[in-house]
């Protein structure tokens, strides 16, 4: 006797199971259009705040190669969000939203933007990174 267990055939796995699968392929064939996945129209409006994606399918991917250190960081940043913030967010949820603060702040400041500044290793002020002020304003003088 063998000890393998016995799986069904291809026939039984890709069968219809539920009545409304049934009654969708009796309906006439949806346009390409229809089937198109829904995406929110982008605007133009930079008085709107940039944010992350959120939880949604995405239809386009990127490789970024971190240093180990720098994974290390993400993580405890993801443990710090989940245990003192009750945020259960993946990696992936932490850099889109990284990124979109970080362009949002390039949108707003231009050449006095933290990315601008960053990529031309300029002194950073770490504790001013993100700041609200506007370029060249002290946050004291608000």
């Amino acid at each position: 006797m063998s000890r393998r267990a016995p799986l069904p055939g291809a026939s039984e796995l890709f069968r219809r199971t539920a009545q409304r699968d049934i009654d969708a392929s009796r309906q006439p064939q949806a346009t390409a259009q229809e089937d198109a996945p829904r995406r929110p129209a982008r605007t133009e409006d930079r008085s709107a705040p940039r944010r992350g994606s959120g939880r949604q399918k995405h239809d386009a991917k990127i490789t970024v190669y971190v240093s180990g250190d720098e994974l290390l960081a993400m993580e405890h940043a993801r443990l710090k969000l989940r245990g003192s913030h009750d945020l259960a967010v993946d990696r992936g949820r932490i850099v889109r939203e990284a990124v979109a603060v970080v362009l949002a702040d390039f949108e707003r400041r231009g050449d006095d933007s933290v990315l601008v500044r960053r990529l031309k290793d300029e002194d950073i002020d770490e504790d001013r990174l993100l700041d609200d002020s506007a370029p060249g304003e002290d946050a004291t003088s608000r």
